[in-house]
């Protein structure tokens, strides 16, 4: 207690007149802000019924076809985009949505997974007294107490440690942080608070001891990124939006106003990616809610204008979830290079990002090796000597492209604009960019009150604050204990599916297969060490999923917590999503070799035969390459140079252990590098030095050998499951 005090006062006597400033003159404003939103049922203002079952693809494609005018059309379906299309049809627009690729694709899916204020703006906006990034930071924090309260089943607050290594740090960041409640008033999550050093290791064991003071923690939201973006076109859809995933604006629509004679955008020309067919789309209003993409719709409708966007690739890493504590995230606030880094538990694993480099733009990057070095190499600052921070526990990579942008209304174009802009062109396109995940509803605000404006459509102000997004209503924290009891469903699946569907989870338990054992009775998983079950691909079906990728990165979060388990469910989801969706013999397979390509190059797994060619030196000791030789041997009885499926079962059967033919092609084909269906010892050789320098972890062909060769004699069972699965 008197190491908080001390620490209080400290921060209190040089802070006391800004906190006040900044903080306690907004302080009513935003309880009474706050009351207002919790206490109003947001959904009966709405205008418009919310229909009872959702429209399938085919008929909101129909919908779109036989419209003769809708009153606004948005392009884009991530979650400023789905957020506009649901803000436009809730004040009772006649409204459409066009993604040419899945919602939430893009930008929407790779992000943190927070939901947050922004603490290193917060600082900004106090050392250089920046008035439009404080502000930035109290519409975020509003907007992140809103996020909360309409999707509960997706999202929830999380404590950040922030560890302190030196002493004067202590007070500078405690007043940081304090000042960061008082900036979010009542809709502060929890109050943050100061520990010792003994507290935080507690908290925290994994964490670097050597120099550490002690540690602040404080508390932000984090959610499910793609399922809430998904969540919110489902509710814009379910109001009566028509919204079309995979459906391309090839141009703009324009006509000329008899009374100025200027062009006006009256629409778009589409195409439906999965059928091919082209068809018009007419709209009062056109809004381009594209992200990274913002200029390629803006020249569409002038070829001439400036670029805006400034795209900036942020890289995160998925790691083992002993990395992390369950509960508790990391914020290290100065890297390297100045960016903030964030640790992070989610969904079981631990996620660590961000890094921020100018990037071009493209609907498929790459995360690259320097990136994930650089993760890795700010992780280790941060974490005890005793945790060896492998680079082969990365079990998936990805990169996000952030759209910063700079505001086409300002005087001073070069400036970056933190916050988000809305523009209209002379042909009444209207832009909105910029931004971030958080403040998607004040963005998609923002943008329908231009679009309303400039084009004289007939509608209220905007009904999305405090309305409740698909899953949420019926939805409470034990809801997923009905769930067990009235299915049968493991403990574990049935909190999966109430935390992802919310009070849709039944829907998706009614269809679930079962399992012919005593227990679970129904749910059979699509790969053992994941919660996600095969009636899941069944459901994303109905949710307008029409590739295995989106099932495996967006339906479901395979691909983003770990790639080789993604890769082994994919030939089970393309079974069943070719018989929902009636695919032909080749449609499977090509579907198969898509979704592969996808977690090869844009979710991590080329890493892994990367580091194995990059380690072709092979640096072993003598006695080392003597032992590897010996086990290789032991399954190479003919000393051919090299082991096959066949080998492998010769051994296994000796000891009474038997292995499904295609898990053991599986396991042969990770360290299979030139593809031929047989592992020379070359390549073996090449894997075990890999595994010593700590590039590739977790082999199951190494893992099973190693194990072969000690209960060979003893005539004992094999584990076999994915030992970490790391890239």
């Amino acid at each position: 207690m008197a190491f908080q005090k001390a620490v209080k006062g400290t921060a209190l006597i040089g802070g006391g007149a800004i906190a006040t400033v900044f903080g306690l003159s907004q302080f009513s404003q935003y309880r009474n802000k706050h009351g207002t939103f919790v206490n109003v049922q947001a959904a009966e203002a709405v205008p418009v019924p919310m229909k009872s079952h959702l429209p399938t693809r085919e008929q909101q494609i129909s919908a779109l076809q036989t419209t003769s005018e809708f009153d606004v059309l948005v392009i884009g379906g991530g979650a400023t985009g789905c957020g506009c299309a649901l803000d436009a049809v809730t004040r009772g627009l006649k409204t459409a949505l066009l993604e040419r690729d899945d919602f939430s694709s893009g930008t929407s899916s790779r992000s943190t997974k927070l939901i947050h204020g922004g603490v290193r703006y917060l600082q900004k906006a106090i050392m250089k007294l920046d008035f439009e990034q404080y502000k930035m930071v109290k519409e975020a924090l509003e907007e992140r107490a809103n996020l909360l309260e309409i999707a509960p089943h997706l999202s929830s607050p999380l404590p950040i440690m922030l560890p302190v290594y030196k002493w004067w740090q202590l007070p500078y960041y405690w007043f940081g942080i304090k000042l960061y409640d008082l900036v979010a008033g009542s809709q502060c999550l929890k109050s943050s608070y100061v520990l010792s050093k003994s507290r935080a290791l507690e908290h925290f064991p994994m964490l670097r001891k050597d120099e550490l003071v002690g540690a602040i923690v404080y508390y932000d939201g984090q959610h499910n990124d793609a399922r809430m973006n998904l969540a919110i076109a489902l509710t814009a859809a379910r109001y009566g939006a028509a919204t079309a995933n995979y459906t391309e604006v090839l141009s703009l629509l324009k006509t000329t106003d008899p009374a100025s004679g200027k062009e006006r955008v009256c629409g778009v020309r589409c195409r439906d990616v999965l059928t091919g067919q082209e068809f018009d789309v007419k709209a009062k209003c056109v809004i381009n809610a594209t992200g990274p993409f913002t200029d390629s719709v803006r020249k569409m409708d002038d070829q001439e204008v400036p670029n805006i966007c400034q795209p900036s690739a942020g890289v995160h890493i998925v790691m083992p979830g002993y990395y992390s504590p369950d509960h508790m995230g990391l914020l290290d606030p100065a890297t390297s290079d100045g960016r903030v880094i964030f640790f992070l538990p989610w969904e079981k694993m631990t996620i660590a990002g961000t890094t921020d480099s100018p990037t071009d733009v493209t609907s498929h990057p790459i995360p690259t090796e320097e990136d994930i070095n650089f993760i890795l190499n700010e992780v280790r600052n941060y974490l005890s000597a005793d945790v060896e921070v492998r680079r082969g526990d990365v079990l998936a990579a990805w990169s996000g492209i952030r759209p910063l942008v700079t505001d086409p209304n300002s005087k001073d174009t070069q400036s970056i604009c933190r916050n988000h802009v809305v523009a209209i062109s002379n042909s009444g396109l209207v832009t909105i960019a910029g931004g971030k995940w958080t403040t998607y509803r004040a963005m998609a605000k923002d943008a329908i009150d231009a679009a309303v404006e400039a084009h004289n459509l007939k509608a209220g102000s905007s009904k999305t604050l405090g309305l409740q997004l698909q899953g949420a209503e019926d939805w409470s924290p034990t809801l997923y204990i009905r769930l067990v009891q009235d299915y049968g469903l493991e403990s574990e699946v049935a909190q999966h599916l109430a935390s992802t569907y919310g009070d849709k989870a039944f829907e998706v338990a009614k269809i679930a297969q079962v399992t012919g054992k005593r227990w679970p009775i129904v749910g059979k998983r699509l790969v053992s060490e994941f919660p996600y079950i095969e009636a899941e691909v069944v459901y994303g079906v109905k949710e307008y999923a029409r590739t295995a990728v989106d099932m495996i990165s967006r339906r479901t979060r395979l691909a983003f917590l770990n790639v080789q388990a993604a890769e082994e469910a994919l030939p089970r989801i393309v079974d069943i999503m070719g018989k929902e969706l009636n695919w032909s013999e080749q449609k499977k397979k090509d579907e198969l070799e898509a979704a592969k390509k996808f977690l090869y190059y844009e979710m991590g797994y080329k890493v892994k035969s990367d580091q194995l060619r990059d380690s072709s030196e092979i640096s072993l000791a003598p006695s080392d390459i003597e032992r590897y030789k010996k086990r290789f041997r032991m399954f190479d009885k003919d000393k051919k140079g090299f082991i096959t499926i066949l080998d492998v079962q010769r051994v296994l059967e000796s000891i009474s252990v038997q292995i499904a033919e295609n898990t053991l092609h599986d396991i042969l084909n990770e360290v299979d590098l030139n593809k031929n269906g047989q592992v020379e010892l070359n390549e073996f050789l090449q894997l075990m030095s890999a595994i010593q320098k700590g590039y590739v972890s977790g082999s199951r062909l190494a893992v099973l050998m190693k194990t072969a060769e000690e209960n060979l004699h003893r005539r004992v069972g094999i584990p076999v499951d994915r030992s970490g699965g790391g890239l």
